[in-house]
Parts: C-alpha cells; sequence; structure tokens
C-alpha cells in the first residue's frame, strides 16, 4: 500500500473505540464527534482495506475476522503513539516517561516507601502507576511495563526478577493472647512445633486464591506435614489479594502466610507476632514484564536496573 493511501489517525481511533464499545454512538461520545462522522470514516476505511470491518445489526455491532486481526495490530500501534506523544510532551524530549502497572498491596507496601530514591536519582523521569488485579493485556493497554506475581519470561513477554515471595505465618497479639498470654507477652516467642500444630488447628488458616498450595508447603517446609488435620485447610477463608489476607490477620480473622514487606511495620508495633523464622519460597515470584515486540526504551531499563537492584536489600 502506497504510503498516500495510509488510513487517517481519526479513522484509526474511530475504529479502536468502536471495536471497544461495539457500538458507533458510543464510540462518538468518546472521541467527540458525531455518529454519522464515526460512521463515515469507518467506512472510508473499508473502503480503503477493500473488506468489511463490522457487522451491523441492530442495537450494535459485531467485529469480523479481518475487523478483529487489524484492529489488535492497530490498537497497539495508537498506544504506542499515545505513549510517545505522553513521554515528549511531559517531558520535553528530556528524560522520559514510564506507564508501570503493579499490584496494588506491592505497590502501597513495597514500591513506594522506597520511589523517593528513583525520583531523586533521575528527576527527568516521570513514572506514572496504576493498578489492576491479574495479568496486564499490553495489546490493549497504555502501560509500558508491569510488575506481577508471575511466572516470569513467557511467550511475547520480557521479564526481569524483582524479589522472590517468601512466606512467613503471622496472628495478630489479640488472637495470641487469647490462645495463650504467656506466649503473647515474649516480643518473638519460640514455639515448639507441638506448640505451632496446636495455634494452627485452633484457628482459621486464612489462604490466598493465587498461591492456593502455600499451607501445606509451608507445612513440609517446617516438618509440620500432617500435624494439621487436612479437613482444616477448607475450614478457613479464602482471600484474592495479600492486603486482605493481611488486614484479615490484623482483624483476628484467623492465620495467615505473609511476605516480610506487608508485615514488618504491624510486628514493629506489636500487632502482628511471626510464628516461625521458617520460610517458604513460592514458585512464582515478582517481576517486571514487558512486550518482546517493542524496543525497549531507556527509561525502561533505567528503571528496571534500579528496582531489580533492591532485591538485595529486601528483606523478603
Amino acid at each position: 500500500m502506497p504510503m498516500t493511501t495510509l488510513p487517517s489517525t481519526t479513522a484509526l481511533r474511530c475504529l479502536d473505540a468502536s471495536a471497544r464499545l461495539l457500538s458507533f454512538t458510543r464510540a462518538a461520545r468518546e472521541l467527540h464527534l458525531t455518529q454519522s462522522a464515526v460512521s463515515h470514516h469507518i467506512l472510508q476505511l473499508e473502503q480503503l482495506l477493500g473488506v468489511p470491518l463490522f457487522v451491523r445489526r441492530h442495537g450494535g455491532l459485531d467485529l469480523t475476522a479481518a475487523g478483529q486481526s487489524y484492529w489488535k495490530d492497530i490498537a497497539q500501534v495508537l498506544r504506542h503513539l499515545e505513549r510517545a506523544t505522553e513521554s515528549i510532551s511531559a517531558t520535553g524530549g528530556r528524560g522520559g516517561m514510564l506507564n508501570l502497572s503493579v499490584s496494588s498491596t506491592l505497590a502501597n507496601h513495597w514500591l513506594m516507601p522506597r520511589l523517593h530514591a528513583f525520583v531523586t536519582a533521575h528527576p527527568d523521569i516521570t513514572l506514572n502507576l496504576s493498578t489492576r488485579v491479574g495479568p496486564i493485556d499490553f495489546t490493549t493497554s497504555n502501560e509500558d511495563a508491569s510488575i506481577e506475581f508471575s511466572p516470569g519470561p513467557q511467550p511475547g513477554l520480557e521479564a526481569r526478577l524483582v524479589m522472590p515471595l517468601v512466606l512467613r505465618p503471622y496472628i495478630s497479639q489479640h488472637a495470641l493472647r487469647d490462645f495463650d498470654p504467656a506466649l503473647a507477652k515474649r516480643r518473638k516467642p519460640a514455639l515448639s512445633k507441638a506448640q505451632l500444630a496446636a495455634l494452627f488447628t485452633a484457628h482459621r488458616l486464612i489462604s490466598r486464591t493465587t498461591v492456593p498450595e502455600a499451607w501445606e508447603s509451608w507445612l513440609a517446609a517446617a516438618g509440620l506435614a500432617g500435624a494439621v488435620p487436612e479437613d482444616h485447610f477448607h475450614k478457613g477463608p479464602r482471600y484474592a489479594l495479600m492486603s486482605m489476607a493481611y488486614n484479615g490477620v490484623i482483624g483476628s480473622l484467623g492465620i495467615a502466610l505473609l511476605p516480610r514487606y506487608i508485615t514488618h511495620g504491624a510486628v514493629a508495633t506489636g500487632q502482628l507476632v511471626c510464628l516461625s523464622d521458617t520460610g517458604w519460597t513460592a514458585p512464582r515470584a515478582y517481576y517486571l514484564r514487558w512486550p518482546s515486540n517493542r524496543a525497549e526504551p531507556q527509561v525502561l531499563r533505567t528503571f528496571s536496573d534500579w528496582v531489580t537492584g533492591l532485591r538485595q536489600d529486601s528483606d523478603t
């Protein structure tokens, strides 16, 4: 296709909005255009390509196979164009901008308290943070990279290890005091295997849906395999987020396996008690990930070197 027949960015934005919303009317509202203008741009695009992109039906739209394929490619181009434009306009061509997605618990309890050091060292870099639950879809998002609890490198994704997830059992000071006042008086109680087994059996064990094997794996690592009745694992609640499990322990709802990065403050103030120094390392970990099909910008390399270097200083 000659360069003179490339579609306009307006037409491509109309395609992107219409494909996401499956409605010319809603796309027009988002783009501040009239419905007829959006419909006209789509029609011109279909004539240019020689294939229909949508199936028009009463009450909405459906993408054709060609439309779905073309939109997937165009969406990535538009996201890349938006990021490049934002970066230049925000920094005046100096430094750069990085749009990063991070799990909310990791962002609030681990990354944000350390971020001042990065900003001080790299004042020309603007770091925009967003949070989400679950893996990111880079084909439809504006993020350049994400820090995710994941297996690491996967087809189409580059990855660098940020931090392993090491879990230890925690209980609230209030719950421990109700169970054994003498134990609660100790700053860091040294518990026998029999005492641990009794504690775990007497309290609900809070689990996380993303690491369902954690309790059985930790008990095996601590030499306590079989010490807790198997049906007891199913009596405790399961939470989707680390922050939920943490707040559940704070609220004396049970005992949970948590990483030190989220518990250190509550342990220091006496709200939480770590029941064992034995840690179990999850098979997945926190990775910085970005699409393989994108050129890695200098701003991402700079942040990647900094954030992966924090692992040496992190008490996991």
